[in-house]
């Protein structure tokens, strides 16, 4: 009898283990722990959605609801997708759950999101992203705050060589004339144009601007730029004296645009020079009209999204390392002792591995491969004593530590 045949992962799917699992572990902890310093409130949202959540929000001609969603047909619900982002979702969710009582909320949610396009470097058919929003506010402040918020995380993760870019969309009224603006400037350019921007300036002029297409570029680059009206140049003046004032640098770029046309305001991008074309690992705007296309009232909102896998490639293999100390028993005594120790260090909050197979200098090598801090010996000797030789594995100094006083020796 044939064996089978081997099964695969799906194309896009991946799976995750050892370092690389720590690093993507390490990304999470650490949003969960600066969101915390920011006063953002964890929701959890569903997997699945109806699909016209993202319809109405995302545009029905947009690649990600025409080309990237992944979309069933339920018995009873009709047609349901897999949520491609988290913004739409908790948009939906602010309306239909009772949550505009709690407004203005700030909320932080992180898990996996599904798009159906060509998997490339740090980008994955289902991919996990971390997300927060502030909605119900107006106030420039609430931009500032979740700007700072992703500064923080990104220094807190140790990822260098960021820039923040940073643009305005303006209110409506200076929108629809900058909109209008760029038709007619496209327009008489319009058969040298790119075949995408073509089909974008019917559609949606303002993607013109990000054009990677050398064909595009020098239209672009020549494009009439916004003119703000007071109100919406009052606004930014705001958010840009608010981030001098947190100390938060940021360098102006007028071709970072967002297409849809819920998006006012801010405009932004955290891009790093490490990730080459793939650069931009937080990205977000104020969208103060999507609640309305779902139906809701007028509702001012701000937020993020970042990817987790991108995220972890720019962490230090060091820092997603959490093992403090690796014990090496030796015999059936001291066996049982180091399941005490370990216990007892644990609860003191140090993270423990047991060591128990193995020549001792094995066990010390994989101990220094597992990264831990400190060795920690144990044997018959050692029990009778009470005390314990604890290795500081990166000095190589060792010493007798009292089995009462290994929690403080390993801080």
């Amino acid at each position: 009898m044939s064996k089978p045949a081997p099964l695969r992962p799906v194309k896009g799917m991946q799976s995750m283990y050892g370092e690389e699992a720590d690093r993507f572990a390490y990304v999470v902890e650490t949003f969960e722990r600066v969101r915390r310093l920011y006063g953002f409130k964890r929701v959890e949202m569903p997997v699945l959605e109806q699909t016209a959540v993202f319809a109405r929000t995302m545009g029905e001609t947009s690649d990600v609801v025409g080309k990237e969603m992944w979309s069933l047909e339920s018995r009873s619900e009709g047609s349901l997708t897999l949520r491609p982002e988290f913004t739409a979702g908790i948009a939906r969710a602010f309306l239909s759950e009772g949550w505009q009582q709690h407004a203005p909320m700030k909320v932080a949610t992180h898990g996996p999101a599904f798009r159906y396009e060509r998997p490339q470097k740090g980008r994955y058919r289902q991919f996990n992203q971390l997300d927060a929003e502030v909605i119900g506010s107006d106030d420039p402040l609430a931009d500032v705050e979740l700007l700072a918020f992703g500064s923080q995380l990104l220094a807190e993760l140790g990822i260098t060589g960021v820039t923040l870019k940073l643009n305005t969309l303006g209110d409506s009224e200076s929108r629809e004339a900058w909109r209008a603006a760029l038709v007619e400037h496209f327009s008489a350019h319009r058969d040298e144009l790119s075949e995408d921007s073509q089909e974008r300036l019917e559609k949606n002029p303002l993607r013109i601007l990000d054009s990677k297409d050398p064909r595009d570029r020098p239209f672009a680059d020549d494009a009439p730029t916004m003119r703000l009206t007071p109100q919406a140049e009052d606004f930014f003046d705001a958010v840009k004296a608010g981030l001098d004032a947190s100390g938060i640098a940021y360098t102006l770029d007028p071709h970072l645009v967002r297409g849809l046309d819920y998006y006012r305001h801010t405009a932004f991008e955290f891009v790093t020079d490490q990730l080459g074309a793939q650069g931009t690992v937080i990205a977000g705007g104020r969208y103060d009209g999507l609640i309305e296309a779902l139906g809701g009232p007028h509702t001012p909102a701000v937020g993020w999204a970042a990817g987790i896998e991108r995220l972890s490639m720019l962490v230090d293999s060091d820092a997603a390392d959490a093992l403090d100390i690796a014990i090496l028993p030796m015999g059936d005594a001291a066996k049982a002792k180091s399941l005490d120790l370990a216990q007892t260090l644990r609860r003191g909050g140090r993270s423990v591995e047991l060591l128990t197979t193995g020549k001792m200098g094995k066990r010390m090598g994989r101990a220094d491969q597992a990264g831990a801090r400190f060795a920690l010996i144990v044997g018959d000797d050692e029990l009778q004593k009470g005390r314990a030789q604890l290795k500081h594995l990166k000095s190589g100094e060792q010493s007798e530590i009292d089995f009462a006083d290994l929690v403080k020796a390993t801080s």
